[in-house]
């Protein structure tokens, strides 16, 4: 197995990336497709933050790298604004780390 990374991606009714009108009901339905493209293509979804009203959504992935969240975008029919390799930045991930001694 790779060594993974984390990704966000994002969905805009803006760009045309995110379905306009889109019901939680029809989110639930589309999500069980969206997490089998993940698993075919290594990559493993945390978390989804989506504000129906706005028409934004936000995917939280766990994969080898960003062309593994693509081909699963792709998989699943569902295009994408934006994919961006992250890193948590909590106090104890980034701002007091202690220097070596």
């Amino acid at each position: 197995m790779q060594p993974m990374k984390f990704f966000l991606d994002t969905h805009d009714l803006a760009s045309q990336t995110f379905p306009a009108g889109l019901t939680p009901e029809q989110f639930e339905q589309f999500y069980a497709g969206y997490e089998q493209a993940c698993y075919a293509e290594e990559v493993v979804p945390l978390r989804v933050h989506i504000g129906y009203q706005e028409g934004r959504a936000f995917c939280f992935t766990m994969a080898p790298n960003a062309d593994a969240v693509r081909r699963a975008h792709e998989r699943a029919g569902l295009p994408f604004e934006t994919i961006t390799e992250v890193t948590t930045a909590t106090p104890g991930d980034t701002f007091f780390r202690r220097s070596a001694v």
